[in-house]
């Protein structure tokens, strides 16, 4: 149709006949437009129905485009949910493929012609679809007048025949399984469907009664009748014409009508127990209608399973058959046995009853779940929170764990083991969810309770001990009087022998097994158990006391009850942190956090609330066992160190300072402590993946380091008292076993004469002193890291180079004497050299050069002067000045100095 018209002029009649210019000089153009847009045009095409598209298409070219148009049949497909894209590109794609190829060989083979040019054919198909139209026989049998129906060519399943669809029923059945999905075909195979299934859609839905439509007497079978109402229903959802919703509703009643017949035919095989027979038949029937919900929920909810008396079990039997206080889970282990045993047995049933059996057994155990196994569970929980905190914990994990047991016992019509797995975390969701979160709570609040009362049940212990054995030592004096004559006391305890003390064989027998004297010290200075040693205080009733370790009778000297009691202290410093303890709160963590963990593997939110407990648990561990008991113990260590002193021990002939020695073995067990926690943390929270060693953030992690740098801050602490009491002892060896004549030897007499022995090696001093520091030093190796090891090391020698310096300023040393402690100053640097610690062995190599000042002989004074002068000789650790107070120590200095000084003089003049 032309948009262009031609309008009269005036003068027409009057132009020439042969004048063509005229003519066009004479038209006017005239443009007409469409009404309305294009847009709105396709709008109005989606909510015609199907006939009045056929009819709007037969209007003109464009409009059968537009109605032809791929993209308004493909939607009315995927509403009906046949269309699958990913085919539809599949197929697109090798239908470009193989005519590439075709192509590529038409092209090897002739080659273009060299007058005619190539044409390029960019027309789009299906091969396999024209193949299938190929391979069709070529004579077919004479085809009956074309009629259409509403547009459409009435469907031919078999193009052998020209039978009508109606004597060929079972073809219309499956169309819907027929349609493919091919680009630039949408509206043809909506078309199949429309001629096989809309015959029956409107004239269902204009049906007065549910015996007037056609479907119900062209299919006589009632599996055929729903399969086809299935189709129906199918096909309705592409209807998009106005009163659709009238037309669904009307479709869903004579489908009530049609579910409702079924369902009771399946209800009266139900009664008989007709397995086989109604029961399967109009089960399949409804599950061809719809899936087979109603036959489901009939089948469920008349289940004698959910009233036989043999599962239906008194949940209390679990408190009941137990003793007071306790539970046994052995009844409802019993209940869930026989349950399982039962859903079994019905699983074979349901097989042969329904198509879709796994799901209509699973739908099976969540009425179990919901009305036997969660009234079970929860009537006896509740019960148990209500009586007794220890039972509930248990019996919500062991029911737990139970309750998982049976779900993976069952044995379902079909399903892999991983379907398995995931109902049976369903089940025990559903019935543990509405007691997980206070179970939790319960679970945090119970091990904190638990390990705050064992901790402060040992404190209390230990200071009950400290007080009975203060009331008993000094239960002969009065400690009113003591006080106010504190200084006359502590003049008495300085200035009497200490061999009054009841460390020594000397002491008196009442004080000579007091509650030091159970540790023994091997010759490296290691504490070894003898037969009397005392256990930590034990983890049972505090009333039932053990045989005390206190003497039988109370000293009667003050000076000997005062040393009594400060031994007594000492060696409780092995007994402030516990390892009985740890080991009780770590049992008992384990044993809490195990039975949370179960619950880790719900998965999810419930999963994820289990674990953050279980970290809160290991958290609980760490500040009950850490800040509570192992800080409190060092610090009390601490303090226990800051009372020793060495003038009041009379054995001093041990390597190792008691005190200290019973502080590092505190260390050991703290280091112990530590490693069990590790230990804890690596088993239980970390192989489980409960907890991310990786994440810096977890924080489990972060306790587990803070719980760390506490005891290394403590051992720190506890190291540093250490080594003011390890000097103290030194400073003591050096004061009272030093004789003067090690360093000063008197001349030889003249009845003894010149032969006299002279030993040139070091002096027992000096050998005590170096026995007693190393025995310490090495008492740390292995229990401690070595950064702290070397920082304790380094300053061990740094004191004991100070305590050196200052004995040497107390001593007369002659020239003799020097090579005395020459070799004392070797054995010092021998030790040394072993720390392997560089900037420490610079101070003891200085010592050692200046112990060559004694050598000198006083002849030698220029000599004297010139190493005492000498800064580079000693490495810078002593300036001249120093040197030479140090030289000033010489025996015969007064003979010297004036020319020591003279020849010091005249070097800094020459300087000058």
């Amino acid at each position: 149709m032309s948009n262009f018209k031609r309008a009269p002029q005036p003068g027409h009649a009057m132009a020439p006949r042969g004048g063509i210019l005229s003519v066009l000089q004479a038209t006017t153009m005239l443009d007409s437009k469409p009404v309305l847009p294009a847009e709105i045009i396709a709008t109005i095409l989606d909510y015609l129905p199907v006939s009045d598209l056929i009819r709007f298409a037969r209007t003109s070219r464009r409009m059968r485009e537009m109605v032809y148009d791929d993209t308004r049949w493909v939607p009315r497909l995927q509403s009906m949910g046949v269309w699958n894209e990913a085919e539809a590109r599949q197929r697109f794609e090798d239908a470009m493929k193989r005519k590439r190829e075709a192509a590529e060989r038409g092209a090897a083979s002739s080659g273009p012609s060299p007058i005619t040019p190539r044409v390029t054919n960019t027309t789009i198909f299906d091969a396999a679809l024209e193949e299938e139209r190929q391979q069709k026989p070529v004579q077919q049998s004479p085809q009956a007048p074309e009629v259409r129906v509403d547009g459409f060519e009435t469907l031919t399943l078999n193009s052998s025949q020209s039978k009508s669809p109606y004597e060929d029923p079972e073809t219309l059945l499956d169309v819907l399984k027929t349609v493919k999905s091919i680009r630039g075909h949408a509206r043809p195979e909506y078309g199949k469907v429309y001629g096989a299934l809309a015959p029956f859609y409107f004239d269902l839905v204009e049906a007065k009664s549910h015996v007037d439509p056609v479907v119900f007497r062209v299919f006589r079978d009632p599996d055929q009748q729903a399969r086809m109402l299935n189709n129906l229903f199918t096909f309705s959802k592409s209807d998009w014409a106005q009163g659709w919703a009238q037309r669904e509703e009307k479709l869903s009643t004579m489908a009530s009508v049609f579910e409702t017949a079924v369902l009771r035919e399946f209800e009266q095989g139900y009664e008989f127990w007709d397995v086989d027979g109604r029961m399967k038949k109009y089960a399949h029937v409804l599950h061809a209608l719809n899936g087979g919900s109603a036959a489901m929920d009939l089948f469920i909810s008349k289940h004698p399973l959910l009233d036989d008396r043999d599962v239906l079990a008194n949940s209390m039997d679990c408190v009941n058959q137990a003793s007071w206080e306790n539970i046994t889970l052995e009844p409802s282990r019993m209940f869930f046995e026989t349950l399982a045993k039962k859903a079994n047995e019905q699983s074979s049933v349901i097989a042969r009853i329904f198509p879709n059996a796994a799901t209509v057994f699973w739908a099976l155990l969540d009425k179990l779940q919901e009305d036997v196994i969660t009234d079970y569970v929860t009537s006896l929980l509740d019960e148990l929170h209500r009586r007794n905190k220890a039972s509930y914990l248990k019996a919500v994990s062991g029911l737990f764990e139970q309750c998982l047991a049976f779900a993976r016992s069952l044995h379902p019509p079909s399903g892999s083991a991983e379907e398995l797995e995931e109902h049976a975390r369903l089940i025990a969701l559903h019935v543990f969810e509405q007691h997980l979160d206070l179970y939790l709570q319960d679970e945090l609040d119970f091990f904190t309770q638990h390990a705050e009362r064992e901790v402060t049940n040992w404190a209390q212990r230990l200071s009950e001990q400290d007080l009975t054995a203060e009331s008993f030592y000094m239960s002969n004096f009065n400690r009113r009087a003591d006080k106010n004559d504190f200084l006359s006391s502590f003049k008495k305890v300085v200035m009497m022998p200490v061999t009054v003390l009841p460390f020594g064989g000397a002491a008196a027998k009442p004080a000579a097994t007091p509650a030091t004297n159970r540790m023994s010290l091997q010759p490296n200075g290691v504490p070894t158990p003898s037969t009397s040693r005392p256990h930590t205080p034990g983890l049972g009733n505090p009333l039932e006391r053990k045989e005390s370790p206190l003497p039988s009778e109370a000293p009667t000297d003050e000076l000997k009850a005062k040393a009594a009691l400060m031994a007594s202290r000492l060696e409780g410093i092995k007994t402030l942190c516990s390892i009985e303890v740890a080991l009780d709160l770590v049992a008992q963590a384990k044993t809490s956090l195990g039975r949370v963990a179960m619950f880790v593997r719900l998965g999810g939110q419930a999963g994820g609330e289990a674990r953050e407990q279980c970290e809160a648990i290991f958290i609980s561990l760490l500040k009950t066992l850490g800040h509570i008991h192992v800080k409190e113990g060092f610090v009390k260590a601490v303090d226990h160190l800051s009372l020793y002193n060495p003038r009041e021990v009379s054995d001093h002939s041990q390597t190792g300072v008691a005190p200290l020695v019973t502080f590092i073995e505190l260390v050991n067990v703290g280091d112990l402590i530590s490693q069990m926690i590790d230990v804890f943390y690596e088993q239980q929270l970390a192989a489980p993946k409960i907890a991310d060693r990786n994440d810096f953030l977890d924080p489990a992690g972060l306790a587990k380091e803070k719980f760390e740098q506490m005891l290394d801050e403590s051992v720190a602490a506890g190291l540093n008292k250490g080594i003011d009491v390890l000097m103290d002892e030194v400073e003591y060896l050096c004061a009272t076993t030093q004789l003067p004549t090690d360093y000063n030897p008197p001349p030889p007499s003249e009845e003894k004469g010149a032969s006299q022995d002279f030993d040139i090696g070091p002096s027992q001093t000096a050998k005590r002193i170096k026995d007693l520091v190393s025995s310490h030093t090495n008492m740390l190796i292995g229990s401690t890291e070595k950064t702290m090891l070397d920082v304790f090391n380094g300053e061990v020698g740094l004191r004991l180079f100070t305590a050196i310096c200052k004995h040497l300023k107390r001593q007369r040393i002659s020239t003799e004497g020097a090579i005395k402690l020459i070799a004392d100053m070797n054995l010092y640097f021998d030790y040394i050299r072993t720390l392997r610690n560089q900037d420490l062995l610079a101070y003891f190599k200085a010592l050692r050069e200046l112990s060559q000042i004694y050598l000198i002989d006083a002849k030698h004074a220029k000599e004297m002067a010139t190493v005492i002068a000498d800064g580079d000789r000693f490495g810078g650790v002593f300036r001249a000045e120093e040197v030479y107070e140090y030289a000033q120590r010489r025996a015969d200095w007064y003979q010297v100095k004036r020319n020591v000084e003279r020849a010091m003089y005249g070097m800094d003049c020459s300087v000058m």
